[in-house]
């Protein structure tokens, strides 16, 4: 009988379930949105016990999909967006809707903390400085606005692991998610009651569970879910991990002499390290191998623009591939190479859900006449996303050596033109990966680890990662880039 992995990934805005063999190989997916309930302007919640239906339906049908049992499942790993505020009560049962990463609704606290000192005093503890939506500040937009719900928190979960406690009734907080969210000392690597006395909600460190590594075996599937999903009960849940740690190991990061992008909504640019880097933008939080720190610059600013370009711009080429039965990726491609970087002076910036400038809060796009044309319009937005991840690269290796090569995941390495354009925008090999669906891949293989089939995740890495192929940069389109680079900049504020 074969044996499989399962990776369970609740993203921000849908669950997928995968099934991997552990060759690395993808045996099925399944997916399920999430949709978030917005009660006023700035909150963004979700519902958690439909979050953990979702959950079910889509481990059943990926089974299904799979045409396999829950028997020959050896491991099961979750991962998960960080941040966010996801309660139950002191039964276990969910308190409220949980609080999702991109609610805005305690942007005041950071405001009060950061002039009084306090934000400081936290950053010198956590690594980085506690942002709006991260546990900790939650919980004191909590004990001021709901005094009620407050009083009756149980366990304090991240995503991820919330429905690693459904699954199997065990509350354990996993690593690499609590160590970035603004409650863990990441000196210590643990817990420290010192941060929530500065937050003023000291009661809340004892509804914290007790501490678990990414490969851990956590717990293991009950009864009851084993008739709701189609898994068989018994079967080992490893820790799992941040999101943008499954997509590291999936691109078999496990040294630091590569960086790590990803290109979902949000530009996620990463490395692995022996130590913190206390220096401008950098986040540090504990990487899935343990003892090792993940450093990282992100924003808001990725491939979820291109989807905004394709659903406002180009319903009729979606159209048209669709008909023809092509992926919409190869027309854009075809668009994009058709297209030159110094034929058009376009430059898009992509600050349509974040940003990571102080001086604009909005995406622009600049030097638009009459003469452009949709192709080049594509062209600047494919090039505006790689500006943003390139602005973060350079950010990054202000702190190290230059990398070796960048490692590529998300709707970006999935386009060949794309990801040829990261080259030669960042002068820089970039390795696509093959993995279609990287954090429930990473996910995965903290099962594989969990379960004893690999020793540890370099093991596992050298055995079921693998790679599309490495590109090199066209030097002399770097130098354009630069120049190009520069009006970005300028327009973006950066």
């Amino acid at each position: 009988m074969s044996k499989y992995v399962c990776g369970i990934d609740n993203g921000g805005t849908a669950v997928k379930c995968a099934l991997f063999d552990l060759d690395g190989n993808e045996i099925a997916v399944a997916s399920a949105p999430t949709p978030l309930v917005i009660p006023s302007p700035g909150f963004e919640e979700r519902d958690m016990d439909v979050l953990w239906k979702a959950n079910a339906d889509v481990i059943r049908r990926c089974l299904e999909k799979a045409g396999i049992t829950g028997n020959e499942i050896i491991g099961i790993g979750c991962t998960g967006h960080g941040k966010g505020l996801y309660l139950t009560d002191k039964n276990g049962k969910p308190l409220r809707n949980a609080i999702a990463s991109t609610d805005s609704r305690a942007v005041g606290y950071i405001k009060e903390w950061a002039s009084n000192g306090t934000l400081d005093k936290m950053a010198d503890l956590t690594l980085h400085k506690p942002i709006a939506c991260q546990p900790i500040t939650l919980l004191a937009w909590l004990r001021d606005n709901e005094p009620e719900n407050y009083a009756k928190v149980g366990w304090i979960f991240e995503a991820k692991d919330y429905i690693r406690f459904r699954l199997t009734g065990k509350a354990l907080a996993e690593m690499t998610d609590y160590s970035g969210s603004g409650m863990m000392n990441l000196r210590t690597q643990k817990f420290d009651r010192r941060i929530f006395e500065l937050a003023g909600v000291e009661e809340m460190f004892e509804c914290l569970p007790e501490l678990c590594n990414s490969s851990d075996n956590c717990g293991f599937v009950t009864s009851d879910v084993a008739k709701e999903t189609g898994l068989a009960e018994g079967t080992p849940v490893s820790g799992g991990m941040f999101d943008i740690d499954a997509c590291a190991i999936a691109a078999g990061v496990t040294d630091g002499s590569d960086i790590c992008m990803v290109t979902g909504t949000w530009s996620i640019n990463e490395y692995i390290s022996d130590a913190p880097v206390i220096c401008g933008t950098n986040k540090n939080s504990m990487y899935c191998i343990p003892g090792k720190y993940l450093i990282e610059e992100s924003s808001a600013t990725s491939a979820g623009n291109l989807e905004w370009f394709v659903s406002v711009m180009m319903g009729k080429e979606v159209e048209e591939a669709q008909n023809g039965g092509r992926p919409v990726y190869a027309v854009m491609d075809e668009m994009v190479a058709s297209t030159q970087p110094d034929e058009c002076e376009a430059v898009f910036v992509p600050f349509l859900y974040g940003t990571n400038s102080e001086s604009r809060s909005h995406a622009v796009i600049e030097g638009l006449d009459f003469s452009v044309s949709r192709a080049q319009l594509l062209r600047a937005v494919f090039e505006g996303v790689a500006f943003s991840h390139y602005d973060h690269f350079l950010r990054l290796i202000g702190n190290r050596p230059v990398p070796s090569a960048i490692r590529m995941v998300g709707g970006a390495a999935r386009s060949v033109v794309w990801s040829q354009m990261f080259a030669d925008v960042c002068g820089c090999p970039v390795r696509t990966v093959a993995a279609k669906e990287p954090g429930a891949f990473g996910a995965a293989m903290s099962a594989a680890v969990a379960s004893g089939y690999y020793s540890d995740y370099v093991e596992a890495a050298g055995k079921m990662v693998k790679f599309r192929k490495e590109i090199c940069p066209d030097l002399n389109l770097h130098e354009k880039y630069l120049v190009k680079f520069e009006k970005y900049k300028a327009v973006a504020g950066v």
